[in-house]
């Protein structure tokens, strides 16, 4: 009998432990990232409701991060309390903002008004900004002034949605199609990011935050590179060299 028992202790140690039923999962281990289907396309979209909201992009060496991997590494303890990060705003050849870039208070690059080519360009751009007291908003670049009290800022372009109406430069559905995202502000002052899954065109994305986020405001954040790094779900997107990201931390 002595034998079977212990027979019987091996088989149950080696079994694999069973998932964790979805009672136990804690609110931390929640994705804030949900898959939503728009006009048959597939988007990505995370609410930074109740986060903390940190821009990246350099070290003190002035190098760019360029990377999830990287930023992971800088956050070092602090990268536990990752709920989700995205590439967020234009940037040059070294992967530093071509725009307004403002870091915990402190500003990194100067709001660019210049003319030029290329998405960033394609006016009116504008400006996401988190204040000092929490309260989100996109602002088109030329409506931004010298505010005070801002706790971080990326400028990027074009604008996808101006006061609740589409971009007017936009086709309903434009031949121009990639992986894009962006971010909005809804009527609740909650900012929401948004990578699509697929390729998809201006039109269709600034619509998604137009009529089912109801996102008055909505700036474009890039296309191609698009990337998301959403812990919960394993995500970690490493394809491209990035620019200026966005991290959101859960409060400790």
């Amino acid at each position: 009998m002595h034998w079977v028992l212990a027979f019987l202790l091996l088989l149950a140690g080696c079994r694999k432990a069973e998932p964790a039923p979805l009672s136990a999962i804690t609110k931390a281990d929640q994705s804030p990232c949900r898959s939503v289907l728009f006009e048959g396309s597939r988007f990505t979209v995370c609410s930074a409701a109740g986060l903390k909201l940190e821009l990246a992009v350099a070290g003190r060496d002035g190098r760019a991060y360029r990377s999830f991997p990287a930023l992971e590494h800088v956050l070092g303890g602090r990268a536990a309390q990752v709920a989700f990060a995205m590439n967020a705003g234009m940037f040059d050849t070294d992967g530093l903002p071509i725009g307004l870039a403002v870091s915990e208070g402190r500003k990194l690059h100067a709001l660019n008004q210049r003319d030029g080519s290329g998405n960033f360009h394609l006016k009116p751009n504008g400006v996401f900004l988190v204040r000092d007291d929490g309260s989100s908003a996109i602002v088109p670049t030329p409506r931004y002034g010298h505010e005070a009290g801002v706790r971080l800022a990326t400028q990027s372009g074009p604008m996808l949605v101006i006061d609740g109406a589409v971009n007017p430069l936009f086709d309903a559905d434009g031949r121009s199609r990639f992986v894009r995202n962006g971010v909005g502000v809804n009527r609740s002052g909650e900012p929401i990011f948004v990578i699509s899954d697929e390729a998809v065109s201006f039109g269709k994305l600034a619509r998604l935050f137009r009529q089912q986020l109801h996102c008055p405001d909505a700036l474009y954040l890039d296309g191609s590179v698009s990337s998301l790094w959403d812990p919960a779900n394993g995500r970690m997107d490493s394809f491209s060299a990035l620019g200026p990201m966005i991290v959101a931390l859960r409060h400790r």
